[in-house]
């Protein structure tokens, strides 16, 4: 079957699309966005086939999907997954998701692995979060698991040292207490903040030597456990 466009009217909230009226009908047949309506030429008196229709629909899908990634991640940087879970939540159909991945993929306008050395480079140093809690974190955003282990592993050791004493320095300001007590919960909380036990323990050992004690062999032994 053959259809004709009749009428082309912009959208009154999204300037850049429009509606594509065939044969004088009510509803509009055709929504795209205006690159397409100048591609295809869709213009009143085109003459287009059910299936030519179909693809056009399918193509502004897609362009669709793209375009709502693109703003998407004009907010910050995205994971690929972060994109799917996105569009997804628009409704959009797989496809067109798959789609604008890969699309933004190959412009490198998405890249995990970059996304997950960045994130966590940013949140050891600001974040106050030690390299496990930040895998953890890494994978709730939709970084693969091999990924997020190597982006954990780049991090220096140095810096989350730096990052772990800090934490435990301001901690110990706030804490009340017995100063054994102090110590157990301090090292409870870094443990919680995904430091790991031996960067935890030499935090701990920093503020004790800080605060001019020093924790006896005893206690280390528990630290040590």
């Amino acid at each position: 079957m053959i259809y004709t466009v009749t009428s082309v009217e912009q959208d009154a909230k999204q300037h850049r699309r429009y509606h594509i009226y065939m044969d004088g009908m009510p509803e509009p047949m055709l929504s795209v966005h205006e690159d397409l309506l100048i591609r295809h030429r869709l213009f009143k008196g085109l003459e287009l086939s059910a299936s030519a229709i179909a693809d056009i629909q399918a193509e502004d899908n897609k362009y669709r999907a793209y375009a709502m990634a693109i703003h998407y991640l004009g907010f910050r940087p995205r994971t690929s997954k972060e994109i799917e879970w996105y569009l997804q939540r628009k409704e959009i159909e797989p496809e067109p998701i798959a789609y604008a991945i890969e699309r933004l993929e190959q412009e490198r306008l998405i890249d995990d692995e970059d996304y997950a050395r960045r994130f966590a480079q940013s949140r050891l140093r600001t974040g106050g979060k030690g390299r496990l809690l930040i895998k953890q974190e890494l994978k709730m955003r939709g970084v693969d698991k091999h990924t997020a282990d190597a982006a954990s592993r780049e991090l220096e050791r140095d810096t989350e040292q730096a990052s772990a004493d800090h934490a435990a320095a301001k901690k110990w300001r706030s804490m009340t207490g017995e100063i054994y007590d102090k110590r157990r919960k301090l090292t409870q909380f870094l443990l919680r903040r995904g430091f790991p036990m031996d960067v935890a323990m030499q935090a701990v050992k920093q503020v004790s030597a800080d605060q001019g004690s020093t924790p006896d062999d005893e206690e280390l032994g528990w630290l040590d456990n």
